[in-house]
């Protein structure tokens, strides 16, 4: 059953925020992308801060989420500003 202030949390929770840079939909695709490891970042610190995630633990996550970031980066087709 779903609680009536449930959107309200997911809003809470998994906040995004605007997106202000070129509309493609790659880049809009990346964004979201960004976001979500963004989030999970966050809450990967806020677990290991609370010591209920170990540090090594806590950097093999990030580690793992900061090379799907980077799949998806080189999969979507985005070039860095250099690459140009």
């Amino acid at each position: 059953m779903v609680q009536p202030n449930q959107p309200d949390k997911n809003r809470f929770f998994y906040a995004r925020s605007r997106y202000y840079g070129q509309i493609r939909p790659e880049c809009l695709v990346f964004n979201a992308n960004l976001q979500e490891f963004a989030q999970k970042v966050s809450f990967i610190s806020i677990l290991e801060t609370s010591g209920k995630l170990a540090p090594e633990e806590a950097y093999k996550q990030i580690k793992g989420l900061w090379k799907e970031l980077k799949h998806s980066k080189k999969e979507l087709g985005i070039a860095n500003e250099q690459d140009r």
